[in-house]
Order: C-alpha cells, then structure tokens, then sequence
C-alpha cells in the first residue's frame, strides 16, 4: 500500500467504498441495473460489474471524476424521482466529454458513504503536487502489472510493463539497471524497488545538461547559480534575485540544501515540471485584465446550439450540454425555442429528429450554474419560433425562474451611448432577442408586427434574417410588414442590451447603429465581409457586438476557426462545444488566461473607435512591433498510447501551429522518432516570425507518425503567444477533449525577440 492512501483509507466513507456496494446503475426510466462497485486497494480505482456477467467488468480512475452531485441532480435521476427518493440517488459526473454515471444506493447511508468517500477521493487527486502524482502514476502502473498480486516484478513483467508504458528499449540495459534496483537479488522488485528503477529509467538527461551548466560542483545549484539560470535562461530579469529563493522553498525536497539556500538536480527537475515552469506565465492564468471597459471591448467564450450534445440532426437535447458548456467558461448560451403542447415552449434543433427538452428546464439550470465558474455576465441567445402566447409564457418563466439575476432595466436609467461592463453586469443574466422599438419608450405601447418573409429559409441561415429583423421602430412601421408572427411585448420588454437587429451594412450602422444593437452572421457572411472589408469590420465591432454561428450546412457539428472571426474582432464567435477538435483547442486556448473567466480583452487598437487596423495589412498599423519566436523542441515524456495493441509503441513528431492574421498563419514540425513515446529526444528547433503577437495563438502538437495512413492524434496545447514564458518550459499535454494526461509533456526552449 503507497504511504499517501493509507492515511485516506482509514476514513469510514472510503472503507465502505473498499469493502464494495450493490448499486443500481441508471440510463433512462426503463434502464435501470444491479452492479456491484468497490473501490480497488490503489485507493484510485473504482471497479464495477454485473452480478451475472462471467468475467466482463469496467474501472474508472478517480482522477476521471470532476464532481459528485447529490440527489435529483441529473435529467435521468429526475426521471426516476416518484421511483427513488433524492437521498438514494447521486451521479458521478466525468472531466471532459464523457456521460454521466447515474447511480442508486439501496439506503440513504450508502450513498451517503459513496458521496462523501469519492468527494474526499477526488479532493485528494486535485491536491496533489507534482511529485505526488508522479508517485502515483508510478504506483498506478506498478498495480496494473503486478498481474497475480504478490507485489513483486520479475524481469519478464517488468519488460511488458514497459511496453504497456509506452518504452521500447535496449533488453541489455534494461536488465542492467533491473539488476541495480533489486538490491536483495530475488530477481524481482517490490514497489519501492520499482519507483528506483523508474527513477533510474527516466533519468532526463537533457535536463541534467542544462542543470550542469549552472552548476559549479555538479551536485546543487546555489543560490546565486539559480538566479544566474533563471536571469539568462528564464529571461526573469530583475525579479530572478526575488524568485530564486521562493523557488527553493516550493520544490527542494531535501532540507539539508535547504539550510544551505541550494537546489539539487531533484528539486531542479520539479521546478521545471511544476505549473512555474510551465509554458504559460502563471500571472496571465489569474484574472488580471481591466474588466471595467464596454462589453464589445472583450472577446466573448459563445457557444452554438448549447442544448445539443450530439450531432445537430440525430443528436440529444440536453439540459447537460449547459451545464458542461458553462464549466467550461462559456458566456453565450443558445435557446433554440419553439412551440411545445401543454402551452409549454420547447427547446430543439427544429425540423430535425433531435430530442426535445423543456424550455422552462433550461431556465432552472442557467440559473444554478451560470456562475459556478464565472461570475461575469451570461448572453442568452434566444432563438425564437414560438407564436405570441408561448413566448408570453417564455417571459414569465424567465422573470420567475431567473428574478434579480435577470437584468430588465437599464443600469443607471439613461439610454447609453456605450454597453455597460462586464464588471457592472456581474452576476446578470442579459436576454439577446428581438425588441419592439428601441430603449426609448414607445409613446403608445403597441404591438409592433415583425417581418418574417425569411421563414422559408432553413434554420441556420434564417437566423440572420428571420431572427435579426430591421429594427421595428414605435410609430412609422410600413404597411407591407405585416407578417405570420408577432412579438410579445413582455418578451421585448425582458431585451435591454442586447437587440437584435438585422445587418443593413457597415455605412448606415456608422451612422444609425446603436451600441446596444447587435447581429448575427452566417460563418460564411462574416469571411466574406472579413476579406473586402476587414478594417470597417474592426471599426464596427468597436461599438457594436456581433455575433457568428456556424453554417446550418454543418449538420455534422463540426466547426470553424474562430481565429479569422476574432481577427476582425468579433466577439461572439460561436462554437458546437461539443465537438472536440483543433477548433475548440482554439477557444480554450485564448479563453485559458484572465482566469477562464469567458471574456479576454480586445488589443487597444480593436477598442479604439477610430481604429483603422486591417488583419489583412498589419504592418500599416501604428506601433507595429513584429517578434521572433523560436522554439527548440527537446525532448516528449510519458506520452500516451495511441493503439492499444500490446505491442505497439507510437513514432511521435511535434508540429507547432500558429494562428492570428493572415500573415501569421504558418506550421513548422520536427522530424518523427521510432518507437519511443516515453522519453524521446527531438532537439530540433522551429522558427517563426508573427505580425501582430497581439492576436496570435500557439498550438503544439504531438502526433504518431504513419507513413501509410493520417497520423494519429496523441495530446495538444494552445495558447496566446502573450502568455508564453521564454526560456526551458514543460509544456503539459491535453487529451483531445482538452482534460490533463499526466504526466505527459514536451521540454522546449523558447526564445522571443524584436524582428530586427
């Protein structure tokens, strides 16, 4: 038993969990099944099986889990509600895209068991520091391996672990150094053993290089030695005197260096593997920008037919697909509404054979977890197909359900000339509909007819005419608008800021757009301006928010690159978050730093009204500063399996992507490397000059080489070229749906300078 999970399992939840649990496991109303669940001896594992079901069973690792949620708190347990009272129930909710696990205990102290044990289970993973998780990992493998659970390797196990670890290496100096770790010549390692072994194995000899320059005696690094690396190395400058010392402190694990103000190679390799030496400049993750400039000053984490967690033709209608959007930062939610039975209003892909879920559902959930993860304001993207009765009933479950959070009012009482900030709408929910009139009050409270000759059009592409209409202004609206549909006037009244409005061109919004005015384009419409008229696209969206959807050709979900919509300074750029991909990597890289609050200000020469800054001519800008970045791609560790084949063992190459204006677009990749995924050497250097760093993402890239078909996919990382930290960095490795492999990740060395 490893030393840190001892101590956990002698909590009474986790015992219960240990000793093992009959537990109804749950899909659907009719789906309901006996498993029996126990969690494994490692203290990381849960296991499963049917009682009848001869030797089939499945795990899942604590660190998978994200959350435990009690009671009613998932639309399949809420199915089951009159079954199964809410002290029975509770659902384990996974990182990334992975579906629930809905369970039922057969009393309320086992559940309650199962909730408090897996919390502190999940607690504990999160908290763990490098060393901790690197031990566990270790540990983790050693458990997988020891197949008839004596707790001891011998040589021929040890060679097939490795394997399962993703080494080919030499035999000879395998054996070699299994030799040196069995210190009692059983010819097999315990666990203690095996963690020397694996220390010996991944003995980073490119970071002992580095570690040895700076290093007077070899042995340490002493406090003067670590300023010196961190000064002309790190690029930390002044700060580096400051820096040296709190370094020591966090990750030295030998006190005797300690006391003597040094850093041995151990702690040396933790620093560089800890969140400090990573690729991202820890200040940058915090929230750290000014939040107190006008809403379109941000870009703004938007998401498209939010309800879906599927494809848009087949798939299931979600309230989970909100819940999971919004944990991830998303700001801009989309309601797709159209007429239900009952009187009640609907939310679904219309037209299509996805499932339908309840309009009022929605409400309830964006109003539980609006703000778990941000506190900044929600967009709510109203889609409307209902007739004047339903969307009456829409605004009364809105006021109701949402109260306060709502923002119905104007927040000083004037009609402004610029939106209010994020930090003024903090905790506001804003309604992005259409709107009788504009803010200022119509004299006569009528009921203005909406033109609606565009229903015709299939869905997606309707919504910038059919849901963005000319503004209907009080009094003079023409005759030959009267249409099939009408607005309600409490839904209308329920929009302050954000009005949608059909886009009349660049020219008459100069002259008589509104600030809170605002419309959708088509993915292909908003190109199309970007190209012919890039820098009016810029000027407009300085004043103006807009908002871009994916074309309603895309039934597959698929996405794409937001990039070219954020380099005209769109704001609202909406994606299908549910479709993992080289888009979505996009968006959780600009949306990773100011502390995934959603919104990331805008460069000062997209906020300024007079702007004349074109994505296509970045070098007529004023304060035009081109950099060089150049990245030496050392070496990979620990990188995932791709195949799970037994004896397969990836060829991984790195490409490193960029992404900003047109001029900035480039890719560079190193050469491929035979059979090694757990310690293989590139050193190979990538070059590349960007225009304006101000808008440019990086994307590193690890893939498995195959001559004969498309390589295959094994782990990425994106973010803003401003947060990128110069000097020897670990760049830690994402899975496709953006959660964490460790330990997996790249060692480079970075270098940024003027272009001269």
């Amino acid at each position: 038993m490893d030393p840190e999970s001892s101590r956990i399992q002698d909590d009474p939840h986790v015992k219960v969990m240990m000793a093992g649990s009959t537990l109804r496991k749950v899909k659907s109303r009719s789906w309901k099944k006996q498993r029996h669940f126990r969690l494994l001896e490692d203290g990381q594992t849960i296991w499963y099986k049917s009682r009848w079901a001869g030797r089939g069973h499945s795990t899942f690792s604590i660190s998978e889990l994200e959350v435990v949620r009690e009671g009613h708190q998932s639309e399949v347990l809420l199915s089951i509600a009159e079954e199964f009272p809410a002290d029975l129930c509770f659902t384990l909710v996974f990182h990334g895209r992975q579906g629930n696990l809905d369970l039922v205990a057969d009393t309320p102290e086992e559940a309650r068991a199962w909730i408090q044990g897996v919390r502190k289970l999940i607690h504990k993973t999160q908290t763990m520091d490098e060393k901790e998780r690197l031990d566990q990992w270790v540990w983790d493998w050693f458990q997988k391996a020891d197949k008839n659970k004596d707790g001891k390797m011998t040589f021929k196990e040890v060679r097939k672990l490795l394997k399962m670890m993703n080494v080919d290496m030499n035999e000879e100096h395998a054996l070699h150094l299994f030799t040196m770790a069995d210190k009692s010549d059983s010819g097999s390692l315990e666990i203690e053993q095996f963690v020397l072994f694996y220390k010996m194995l991944t003995q980073r000899d490119e970071v002992w290089k580095v570690f040895q320059d700076y290093s007077g005696d070899g042995e340490k690094l002493m406090l003067e030695e670590l300023e010196n690396f961190l000064k002309t190395e790190q690029q930390e400058g002044e700060q580096s005197v400051q820096h040296a010392p709190e370094l020591i402190d966090r990750y030295e694990p030998s006190d005797s260096a300690k006391k003597q103000g040094a850093m041995s190679f151990d702690g040396f390799q933790m620093y560089l593997c800890s969140q400090e030496g990573s690729i991202f400049k820890p200040e940058h993750r915090e929230l750290h920008q000014d939040m107190s400039q006008p809403l379109g000053h941000y870009f703004i984490s938007s998401s498209h037919n939010t309800y879906l967690l599927e494809d848009q033709l087949r798939g299931h209608s979600s309230l989970e697909a909100y819940i999971q959007a919004l944990k991830r930062g998303c700001r801009c939610v989309e309601v797709d509404c159209w007429e239900g039975g009952d009187g009640e209003p609907i939310v679904y892909h219309g037209h299509t054979l996805t499932s339908k879920i309840l309009f009022r559902d929605v409400i309830s959930t964006l109003k539980e977890y609006a703000f778990k993860t941000s506190d900044f304001p929600v967009i709510l993207s109203l889609e409307n197909h209902c007739g004047v009765e339903q969307q009456t009933v829409m605004a009364r479950h809105l006021s109701q359900i949402l109260g306060d959070t709502l923002l119905t009012t104007l927040l000083d009482g004037t009609i402004p000339q610029q939106l209010p900030s994020p930090q003024e709408l903090r905790g506001k929910i804003l309604l992005k509909a259409k709107k009788i009139g504009g803010l200022e009050v119509c004299p006569d409270g009528t009921l203005t007819d909406e033109v609606s000759d565009d229903e015709e059009m299939p869905n997606d592409e309707a919504e910038s005419a059919s849901a963005e209409n000319p503004p209907a202004e009080c009094s003079n609206h023409d005759a030959k608008q009267k249409s099939k549909s009408k607005l309600s006037r409490e839904l209308s009244d329920l929009v302050v800021y954000c009005k949608s409005v059909h886009f009349h061109g660049f020219e008459q919004a100069r002259s008589h757009g509104k600030c809170y005015e605002m419309s959708s384009f088509s993915e292909s419409k908003a190109k199309k301006l970007a190209k012919e008229a890039g820098a009016d696209f810029v000027q407009y969206n300085s004043r103006q928010l807009s908002r871009i959807y994916p074309s309603g050709l895309r039934t597959d979900s698929s996405n794409y690159n937001p990039q070219e919509m954020w380099s005209v300074g769109c704001q609202i750029v909406a994606l299908n978050f549910q479709t993992a991909g080289l888009e979505m990597d996009l968006n959780d890289g600009l949306f990773r730093q100011n502390g995934r609050c959603g919104f990331v200000l805008k460069p000062d020469f997209m906020r300024d009204g007079h702007t004349r800054f074109s994505p296509e001519k970045p070098e007529e800008r004023q304060g035009y500063k081109p950099r060089r970045l150049s990245i030496q791609v050392i070496s990979g560790q620990q990188l995932p399996k791709v195949n799970q084949k037994e004896g397969s063992i990836v060829d991984p190459l790195v490409r490193v992507e960029i992404y900003g204006v047109p001029q900035d677009q480039s890719k560079e990749e190193t050469s491929h490397i035979n059979n090694n995924g757990f310690n293989p050497v590139w050193n190979e250097t990538l070059n590349f000059v960007i225009h304006v760093p101000e808008l440019a993402l990086v994307r590193f890239v690890v893939e498995d080489y195959d001559k004969a078909s498309r390589n295959d996919f094994i782990g990425q990382f994106t973010l803003p070229f401003t947060c990128v930290q110069p000097g020897y960095r670990h760049i830690h490795l994402l899975s496709k749906d953006g959660t964490a492999i460790p330990p997996s990740s790249l060692f480079v060395n970075i270098s940024i300078s003027e272009l001269t």
